[in-house]
């Protein structure tokens, strides 16, 4: 029986594992997770990510019965070393799609070959390959419809899941290595408050999902908008560690259609479409989480407080709803969809900060934190991405709030200092007579920031800052 290594990556699970499929059906599999922290460089993964990725491999190897070997440092070195002492024949992997991934892939494919050994690797993490999706003349899409309903929607459709290996041999040769000599966890156990939050690995990616389409697909169209409602599906981070794929999510969700959702669904689907989309403009513009994509915003006059940069990653703005979306990512490694959009656009919008403050933070403390949807995402908001948000489209954080969470069930969850303040004043405190502050428990600079800028004037100088960029051109 041949030996062969399927190496995890961004593909945590058993199940629809096209390499891992592959793999089973060849020989015995030696199971290999290497984390990669030489080639990574700023792309160093962050503090939120590494506490999930632990959980998620403690996880993973037991489903692969203890038999899951783990490594750090170079994965060229590593594999290399392990094929030419265990006589192994071939390497499997789920491809990744981050500039430095594939490069760092390119450069072990042609190591391994070299020494005779065979490198096979799979789409196990895209419902579209970024190559499969091009316009009639050849080039990449920068306007999200036209790829998803023309490019991608209009192709063949996303690949069907392959199920469990029905065998899985597995080396059971000496095993010395454990997860915690990767030191994925920090000294100070500060990621502990994340554990009443989340469950993490394969199986719980599988009770979320049913969850989400039991409680939570039914009015997702709307209610996705609503941070205190059920209908959003917290999936994100499983998908992006791979503990479920996008394709048995596609999947289930059809399956989902006679149940009278088909807008829902329907939504659904484009917003894995946006998933996708944000790794295709990574694959094409692999500057995207530096680089504007609009190039007229090099020039933009951006403000270098970064005093306001500490408020805002606090959640001492002493703007509730931007203060509640800030304090949620702290204290869950999450952030609600339209929450995001709304701490997003306070950023560059109305603290005229740099959207790379932004993307850096949430690399840092998204569970989620994905190279590709964190860069489009933040473009998006600051107006210089693809299919982006006009920059002069500036939410007022007070009508958001009192739009989205008009009883403040999600604000006062997150800001309790401003639990007994009456709903009129909930969203706008500063507004509120002295005998409402005062009957709400409230002094204003003691047990709540006031405002760090003033909303309206901010909205000006954002409208003036953008207004000295158009003369100049877009390439």
């Amino acid at each position: 029986m041949q030996k062969v290594i399927h190496w995890f990556r961004q593909d945590l699970r058993l199940n629809d594992s096209p390499a891992l499929f592959d793999a089973a059906s060849c020989g015995k599999i030696l199971p290999v997770y290497i984390l990669d922290d030489v080639n990574s460089g700023e792309y160093f993964m962050g503090s939120a990510s590494r506490w999930w990725l632990y959980h998620s491999l403690v996880s993973l190897n037991a489903s692969l019965q203890g038999n899951l070997r783990v490594y750090r440092g170079n994965p060229a070195n590593i594999l290399l070393e392990i094929a030419k002492n265990a006589s192994i024949s071939s390497v499997y992997w789920n491809r990744c799609y981050e500039p430095w991934q594939i490069k760092r892939d390119k450069d072990i494919k042609k190591l391994l070959e070299e020494h005779n050994i065979l490198v096979k690797s799979y789409n196990g993490s895209l419902l579209w390959e970024p190559w499969e999706v091009l316009k009639q003349d050849g080039k990449p899409y920068k306007v999200f419809t036209p790829y998803y309903r023309r490019g991608c929607l209009g192709g063949k459709p996303p690949r069907e899941p392959v199920p469990n290996p029905t065998t899985l041999f597995l080396d059971d040769g000496n095993n010395l290595t454990d997860i915690n000599d990767l030191k994925l966890l920090s000294k100070i156990p500060w990621h502990d408050k994340l554990t009443k939050s989340w469950n993490i690995g394969e199986e719980s990616a599988h009770q979320r999902l049913d969850s989400f389409l039991n409680e939570g697909l039914n009015g997702y169209k709307e209610g996705r908008n609503f941070p205190y409602k059920l209908n959003v599906s917290r999936l994100s981070p499983y998908l992006h560690f791979g503990e479920i794929s996008p394709n048995y999510v596609w999947y289930r969700l059809q399956l989902s259609n006679g149940l009278g959702y088909s807008n829902d669904i329907d939504h659904f689907c484009s917003e894995l479409g946006w998933r996708e989309f944000s790794y295709y403009l990574l694959y094409y513009f692999p500057g995207l989480p530096k680089q504007n994509l609009n190039n007229k915003f090099d020039a933009f006059p951006w403000s270098q407080d970064l005093n306001l940069l500490k408020y805002w990653q606090r959640g001492q703005t002493g703007i509730p709803i931007v203060d509640a979306g800030m304090r949620e990512l702290w204290q869950t490694g999450y952030i609600h969809n339209r929450v995001r959009m709304i701490v997003g656009s306070f950023l560059v919008k109305n603290l005229l900060l740099h959207w790379n403050h932004g993307e850096r933070w949430f690399w840092d403390c998204l569970l989620d934190a994905d190279l590709a949807n964190n860069s489009a995402s933040w473009q998006w908001i600051a107006g210089c991405g693809a299919d982006a948000a006009p920059y002069f489209r500036i939410f007022n954080p007070v009508t958001q709030g009192q739009k989205f969470d008009p009883i403040g069930q999600y604000t006062r969850k997150f800001v309790p200092e401003l639990k007994r303040m009456p709903d009129k004043y909930l969203f706008n405190p500063w507004e509120a007579q002295k005998n409402i502050l005062h009957n709400a428990g409230i002094r204003l600079g003691k047990d709540y920031p006031y405002p760090i800028i003033d909303l309206k004037q901010s909205r000006n100088s954002a409208l003036e800052a953008f207004a000295s960029l158009k003369s100049r051109e877009y390439d």
